[in-house]
């Protein structure tokens, strides 16, 4: 099966700024920073640096945060990994044997690893690792050219055999992402050869215990890392509960995905989406019979798309590919874009809607202290050139 190729006509504008902010991904295709999960503009001041190192002496010490801190402070919301569907976080896939459940990933993986939109989704491109432990190298060879014939990547990554939870996986992780720091997506099939066996493998604790430390990780490293899972034959009331295993694995994950077929043989399958970063909704795929892909036929619970928001607008206006900055203090960035804000008001406004300026206007906002007073800097993030390459 032969892929399009995608246009690439805007790039990053990589971040020179000295104040030890971390670069911008070499990806060309989304103006998504690579930073973790938080990023603060602001130069943190000396009494909350000694408030925080208290805290990280002291483990009695509670580290709070006020209400006024909070609207001081940026934090870049979850990166997409497939806008709509999967997010930086730990994710499950589950579904009954023999569905079409490592068709399925190795779809997301190869996509994932391309680049290629999904199904109408934007795909964010990075590196995958896919750990097929049910799997051996011959077996995931004739899957991937079933699927995708001689288009091959470099950016996808198998592997057929890893350690425990607990027992070396996390090394093993690690160390891959320090070899490929822009891997977005690792995919674990299945969860049950990665899980540490004990006399409650299947109690609360052990469930929440397992994706608790997934999650961890992939918060840590700003990945999505997604695990295939079995669901019960037994119906539930809410379909998500048909997971295997006790309500602790959906509790701690940040998403999930539910794969259902009515019949096994059938080509016609569902998908349930719902977590924490998009709005729940129902896929309905359609395989082919003879590449094993699978199409999007409808969906159900379109996802929410938020209106123009005219502050931001304003905001980004001031800067575009011809004129890439715009500085100036609070008060001035107040008066200029004129919204009905106070300087207050509109940093604070800005501080919380940090993300969406960055993702859907392209415009980076900063607002650091100095001798004279408090400096707001726009950034314009892309620039008009399908070549140009970003040096992270």
């Amino acid at each position: 099966m032969s892929m399009g190729t995608n246009e690439k006509t805007t790039a990053l504008i990589p971040s020179v700024s000295a104040d030890g902010g971390q670069p911008f991904s070499n990806s060309t295709k989304h103006s998504i920073p690579e930073n973790g999960p938080e990023i603060n503009p602001f130069e943190e001041d000396l009494e909350k640096k000694a408030k925080r190192m208290r805290c990280e002496a002291d483990p009695n010490h509670l580290y709070t945060v006020s209400m006024s801190e909070l609207y001081q402070t940026t934090y870049q919301s979850r990166p997409p990994i497939i806008d709509g569907l999967l997010y930086s976080g730990a994710y499950i896939l589950a579904g009954a044997p023999k569905i079409g459940k490592s068709f399925l990933v190795a779809q997301l993986a190869y996509h994932v690893s391309t680049g290629d939109s999904l199904w109408g989704y934007e795909v964010r491109q990075g590196t995958v690792l896919y750990l097929a432990l049910e799997d051996d190298f011959q077996r995931i060879q004739s899957r991937m050219f079933m699927m995708y014939g001689v288009n091959d990547t470099e950016h996808l990554f198998f592997a057929t055999a890893a350690s425990k939870l607990g027992s070396g996986l996390d090394e093993q992780l690690t160390n891959f992402i320090q070899e490929h720091p822009d891997t977005k997506l690792i995919i674990i099939d299945t969860m049950q050869k990665i899980r540490e066996v004990s006399g409650e493998a299947y109690s609360y604790a052990n469930d929440y215990d397992v994706i608790g430390k997934l999650k961890l990780f992939a918060d840590k490293h700003g990945v999505c890392v997604l695990t295939v899972h079995h669901t019960r034959k037994q119906p539930a009331g809410d379909s998500f509960e048909m997971i295997s295993g006790t309500t602790g694995l959906l509790g701690c994950a940040d998403g999930a995905l539910l794969m259902q077929k009515k019949r096994r043989t059938a080509l016609a399958a569902t998908l349930d989406v719902a977590g924490r970063d998009q709005q729940d909704q129902i896929l309905y795929l359609m395989k082919d019979p003879d590449t094993q892909i699978w199409s999007l036929e409808r969906t159900e619970n379109e996802p929410h798309r938020e209106p123009p928001d005219p502050v931001l607008a304003a905001v980004a206006a001031l800067v575009s590919s011809e004129n890439r900055e715009w500085t100036g203090s609070p008060t001035e960035l107040a008066n200029q874009v004129n919204v009905g804000l106070a300087a207050n008001a509109l940093t604070k406004y800005l501080n919380i809607r940090y993300s969406r300026l960055l993702d859907e206007y392209h415009v980076r906002y900063r607002n650091k202290a100095r001798h004279s007073g408090r400096r707001v800097t726009l950034t314009y993030m892309l620039i008009d050139n399908p070549a140009y390459t970003v040096v992270g």
